[in-house]
């Protein structure tokens, strides 16, 4: 048992210098994508709803591929289980309100 425990300190060094690149790169992308939208973000958001209704008129969703519609598909199941989890939080049980 002493020895496994003289090994410990070893192996978390071990362990968190094997995590640190992977974390780095974490934290990279997070800084940028998990940041809340600024006001400077809002023109561009504008005009890229009115490029995906100007789509959908004109049929642009037709040529996209297969992977696409894929990944594209597999988002909007992502976005609708992640609002029902939300709602069974907020409501703190799984069927119905507590009324």
């Amino acid at each position: 048992m002493a020895q496994l425990a003289s090994k410990v300190p070893a192996l978390a060094a071990k362990l968190l210098a094997d995590a640190r690149p992977g974390l780095q790169t974490f934290w990279k992308y997070a800084k940028v994508e998990l940041t809340p939208p600024t006001a400077s973000d809002i023109p561009q958001i504008r005009a890229g709803i009115g490029r995906l209704i100007s789509g959908a008129k004109n049929g642009n969703w037709k040529n996209t591929t297969v992977r696409d519609g894929f990944v594209n598909s597999l988002i909007a199941i992502e976005v609708w289980c992640w609002f029902y989890v939300g709602e069974c939080i907020g409501k703190r049980h799984i069927v119905g309100y507590d009324v």
